[in-house]
């Protein structure tokens, strides 16, 4: 069973707007989100917490974008470092879901994505990463772009005890 991880889409990591393709991996995201939900796979949305950078417990910058689909029903996992299982539910809630292959989708390409995959992947879940539904900044010495097409050929070059998948959102879909 599969499950699609939704990862620090929140209103203070959007605010200055310097996040790349915003506008299009919003887009992308909600379009996995509804084929999810139409093929009942779990759809769960992770959020960073974390007072200094705007991201305070029920702050308006902790809050998921208005422009994602987001439904009460979704689950929602917590997480106060880059690894979306470090000190988190999330591997208990994939448990209960049955769900052992992750499609994972987000912000920030180079921090909680990178960190999310690498760790998903030690621990045995078979994942695909949506090329074209994760974002991050400009960085001093590497443009966004740049950072993602980067981690885009990493993750599916990662010697893994399972192989990640690196494709767009329209063959993620295809496949679903």
């Amino acid at each position: 069973m599969k499950a699609l991880l939704v990862i620090d889409m929140q209103k203070a990591l959007f605010a200055t707007g310097n996040r790349y393709d915003t506008e299009g991996v919003v887009s992308r995201i909600n379009l996995l989100t509804g084929e999810a939900r139409d093929k009942n796979i779990p759809v769960i949305f992770i959020r960073h917490n974390n007072e200094e950078d705007g991201l305070g417990r029920d702050s308006d910058g902790w809050q998921i974008l208005d422009e994602l689909d987001f439904r009460p029903t979704d689950v929602t996992v917590e997480k106060v470092c880059c690894d979306s299982f470090c000190k988190t539910d999330l591997a208990k809630k994939l448990t209960d879901a049955g769900a052992d292959e992750l499609i994972i989708t987000g912000c920030c390409t180079d921090f909680c994505i990178d960190t999310t995959v690498r760790q998903a992947a030690s621990m045995g879940y078979k994942i695909q990463v949506a090329s074209d539904a994760h974002t991050t900044a400009d960085k001093p010495y590497l443009n966004a772009s740049t950072i993602i097409k980067h981690h885009n050929f990493v993750w599916s070059e990662l010697y893994a005890p399972i192989i990640i998948e690196v494709k767009t959102t329209a063959a993620i879909i295809a496949e679903m």
